[in-house]
């Protein structure tokens, strides 16, 4: 009877193992015919694990940029925007991705008047969701690479557009800005010129005023009075005069230079071309800064 017993035992365990083989014969049989399939689904499963990574376990990198909009291209003129989509710009706050967080986010928005067009200069500052490419200081936003002079392409719920970096860091931009009085010439001005130019007209960029007239003067033009009617015309009869400006002026520092309206460098000796609230300032010369 023991024998017996261990006979059917034995018999049972070469059954099984008969059962298991046909299994494993059909399961490689079934990969040879489908390996294909397989290594689709194997990718398939890859990129969702890696894409649920970085959507629900991984930590957001995040950086500041500078952003002109525009175009894109840094080296190519375009059309600037006008006053409308200055407002639309004001409107948009966050770009999010599927699962609610913060792609871009609009920390502060800038803006000056083009002169005598209507149109603005549009400057961004931005919080940007990233991925850092290597160790080589580069990132991708949106699946593109970006860096200073790249297009960046930002969409938000109510505004779409295009601008160009202006700057990229991995920390909030700590910029050093200071008020400078300057004195503006102009040699060669019509007297209702100097009518309209008014005592306290300002320039606003969105946030605070960061230029207004102090002080103006006029004086006869003699070099013009001279020249253009041979000296036969009284003081009280001429049509040209020279006008000074005294101007007070919000400008950021730069290695020893004075940045006004986020692009153009404050010297002596240069036109100084700026849109108020009630007049175009045209041809003027910066003639000192203090």
């Amino acid at each position: 009877m023991y024998c017996c017993s261990i006979l059917r035992g034995m018999k049972q365990i070469s059954r099984k193992s008969k059962v298991e083989s046909r299994k494993l014969e059909q399961l490689i049989l079934f990969i040879k015919r489908n390996y294909f399939l397989l290594i689709f689904a194997g990718c398939i499963g890859f990129v969702g694990v890696v894409a649920f990574y970085k959507l629900f376990v991984s930590k957001p990198t995040y950086i500041y940029a500078k952003v002109k909009v525009g175009q894109g291209m840094w080296w190519a003129t375009t059309q600037r925007p006008s006053l409308w989509f200055v407002k639309g710009i004001q409107q948009a706050k966050e770009q999010k991705d599927l699962t609610g967080k913060p792609v871009a986010k609009i920390l502060d928005v800038s803006y000056y008047p083009y002169y005598g067009s209507g149109q603005y200069d549009i400057y961004l500052t931005l919080q940007l969701k990233v991925s850092k490419v290597g160790s080589t200081g580069t990132y991708n936003f949106n699946r593109a690479t970006i860096g200073v002079g790249s297009a960046i392409d930002l969409e938000f719920p109510n505004t779409q557009f295009s601008g160009t970096v202006l700057a990229l860091s991995e920390h909030p931009f700590k910029e050093a800005y200071v008020s400078k009085i300057i004195y503006l010439y102009k040699k060669a001005v019509n007297p209702w010129e100097y009518d309209q130019i008014q005592v306290g007209d300002y320039l606003f960029n969105g946030k605070e005023k960061i230029f207004e007239i102090l002080d103006k003067e006029k004086g006869p033009a003699i070099s013009d009075l001279l020249g253009q009617l041979g000296g036969q015309l009284t003081w009280d009869t001429q049509p040209y005069q020279y006008v000074k400006i005294k101007a007070r002026i919000r400008v950021k520092k730069e290695d020893r230079q004075y940045v006004f309206g986020e692009e153009y460098v404050l010297s002596p000796g240069r036109t100084f071309p700026v849109s108020l609230t009630n007049l175009t300032l045209n041809d003027y010369i910066v003639t000192k800064v203090e």
